[in-house]
């Protein structure tokens, strides 16, 4: 690819993008296209052709629970069948919510509820303990809101506040009118759901007091956790779900659980009629057409999205979706393969051997931290390509193609929630895949000190035997040493080899880190983007990994013989690449942990030396940053 190396100077992602950027159309149905985008429409497009010749049968599988995602994909491409059946699925589910009269007929079907994925007033979940992280431990937090985040009620942002909620209302009233209410019934239910949806939000975490993670653990007893209210017995809850009573419960909203009983005393028609709008939203896309594209109008409104997804786009995500490690398994093993996958690993192992010895001459840590540092990364777990093993969860999902595809879906779901309870207080599989193989993404996950590679990302532009190795260490490279990164960064950093929660650091070097990390959030924070600015503290975490990353890919790309700067630049540049609509970027705003995908690119290669000599960038290009401006942490 051809660069003018005169505009890079003023500004990279532009003169690297700036002719796609021109060219590149958002598909209608879709908020933005670009480098990750590309990779996930093409991934789509071969698998989707893929599932229909299952379908059909014109290709025959002998992997019974790849079967039964088929069946799923076939079941949910039913829309003429559906829109024959009409409303009824839904109906029915609604009317358990319509016969409930008090608290306590909530209470004595609450673990069905949950089991199924219905509304809650506490959202239960199992994790590793984050200070005993070989075991699983259960986790209680508040259910989510209507708007995208706490930050959407706040004073400042009332205009959009109001007319998103006015979105959300009308599209509401016309799926209720279609289940047969009245104007005035909807009316008055949308008035309640929309105050108690009020009640919850001051007492929430905003997105970015969730992306604190050492404020999230905060263990009570259950007899603590249940006096949170006497509307509901929690306790009862808890041993239904997990079979006995815990020694502790994982806090992490302590306020919000201050708040409970103000939030649901006195309140009981309120909470009713919020849980009968969340289960009308949660479910009716799955019945015709027009429910779905009607459903879709406020999330489309929030992204700039013109379209719903095709009706086979949709039945093939929800069948990916709930069948995610089986979708995962077969893209990795046919698109794959286990050559691409062990060198991948090996090239994983060659960034923690780069880190490790970045580690080991660095300046400013002291001997005892340097040393823990670097017994995280020999500890720490890899995940490339695709899991060894499918979970056996796998293997008790059926798929009844005579019944209503709310009916299978309920089941499944079930299913999985019965088999998450079950981890609680039992070993961790350390190991276990949470992401498909088919998904275009990477990650870190503190708890359990591992990073993760899916093979759906280990193409070109991040990776190919196309591309030099200098392209290459600036794509894939840099994604790697960004997820090891996410070990030592504001977050990450406050967990021990085991993904314990447990602090390593002298108070000394812990100082210093936070100066760096604050240096980070000032060199981010206030930045003007599409008619809104980033937040640097919500973005902290993600842009310590970016700078982590961005520098030891460089340095790992330097010791190979082809090494060429401008080509590992240009390319980490290329990764980046993104046209979205003004909406989803604003909403990404509010919400991504992620700062935007221009300033990801421009602003870390600001803080590299070796971006000047590569491009012989002097004070008074627009690229410029003060050597003493420039954040350096790993």
């Amino acid at each position: 690819m051809a660069v003018n190396n005169e505009l890079i100077k003023d500004d990279l992602y532009e003169a690297v993008n700036g002719e796609w950027l021109k060219t590149a159309k958002i598909p209608d149905d879709k908020p933005a296209t670009g480098g990750f985008n590309d990779l996930v429409d093409e991934i789509d497009k071969q698998l989707m052709y893929d599932f229909d010749a299952y379908a059909t049968g014109k290709e025959k599988s002998d992997d019974s629970r790849f079967n039964e995602m088929i069946k799923l994909y076939r079941l949910a491409k039913k829309f003429d069948w559906r829109k024959k059946v009409g409303p009824q699925p839904l109906k029915r589910m609604l009317a358990s919510v319509e016969n409930l009269n008090s608290y306590e007929d909530y209470q004595s079907q609450w673990k069905n509820w949950i089991l199924a994925g219905m509304p809650s007033p506490i959202s239960f979940d199992i994790d590793a303990d984050m200070k005993n992280a070989t075991v699983y431990a259960l986790f209680a937090s508040s259910p989510s809101l209507i708007l995208p985040d706490k930050s959407y009620y706040e004073a400042e942002k009332k205009a959009q506040h109001d007319q998103l909620l006015q979105l959300w209302s009308s599209m509401v009233e016309a799926l209720m009118d279609k289940l047969g209410y009245s104007k005035e019934e909807a009316k008055k239910i949308i008035d309640d759901a929309i105050k108690f949806d009020a009640l919850l939000a001051p007492n929430v975490k905003s997105a970015e007091e969730a992306a604190d993670y050492s404020k999230m653990y905060n263990p009570q007893t259950v007899a603590e956790l249940a006096s949170a209210t006497d509307q509901l017995d929690i306790a009862a809850i808890i041993k239904q779900l997990v079979g006995e009573e815990p020694e502790k419960v994982i806090v992490t909203e302590p306020e919000y659980f201050k708040a409970l009983n103000k939030i649901l005393q006195g309140n009981f028609e309120l909470f009713k009629n919020w849980a009968l709008i969340r289960v009308i939203r949660e479910n009716a896309s799955y019945l015709d057409d027009e429910m779905r594209e009607i459903n879709g109008r406020y999330g489309r409104a929030l992204s700039g999205s013109k379209k719903p997804v095709s009706q086979r786009k949709f039945a093939f995500y929800l069948a990916r979706d709930m069948f995610s490690q089986v979708a995962g398994d077969y893209y990795g093993k046919k698109y794959f393969g286990p050559q691409a996958k062990a060198d991948v690993h090996h090239m994983v192992e060659q960034m923690i051997k780069v880190y490790k010895g970045r580690l080991t001459n660095n300046q400013w840590l002291s001997k005892d931290t340097r040393d823990k540092a670097i017994l995280k990364l020999d500890k720490l777990g890899i995940q490339v390509g695709y899991p060894d093993k499918i979970p056996a969860l796998y293997d008790q999902f059926k798929v009844d193609e005579e019944e209503s595809l709310i009916a299978n879906l309920n089941q499944l779901t079930v299913t999985a929630n019965k088999e998450l309870f079950s981890r609680w207080n039992k070993p961790v599989d350390r190991m276990r895949w949470e992401m498909s193989a088919a998904t275009v993404n990477a990650y870190y996950h503190p708890f359990k000190n591992i990073i993760v590679f899916p093979a759906a990302i280990l193409q070109a532009p991040f990776y190919s035997l196309k591309q030099s190795s200098s392209q290459n260490y600036g794509g894939i490279g840099a994604v790697i040493a960004h997820e090891i990164s996410h070990a030592f960064d504001n977050n990450g950093s406050l967990f021990d080899e085991f993904g314990n929660l447990n602090n390593w650091w002298t108070d000394e070097d812990s100082a210093h880190f936070k100066q760096l990390a604050q240096k980070m959030i000032e060199e981010f924070d206030g930045i003007p983007f599409a008619g809104q600015k980033v937040n640097g503290k919500l973005t902290v975490s993600e842009n310590i990994a970016d700078a982590g990353g961005l520098s030891c890919a460089l340095e790992a790309a330097k010791t190979e013989a082809d090494f060429n700067a401008q080509e590992f630049f240009i390319n980490w540049a290329t990764i980046w690449r993104m046209k979205a609509t003004e909406q989803y970027m604003q909403l990404l705003l509010s919400i991504d942990v992620h700062a935007p995908q221009k300033l990801r690119a421009n602003i870390q290669a600001e803080n590299l030396d070796d971006f000047y000599t590569a491009f012989d960038i002097k004070p008074g290009n627009e690229m410029y940053r003060a050597p003493e401006d420039r954040v350096h942490i790993w």
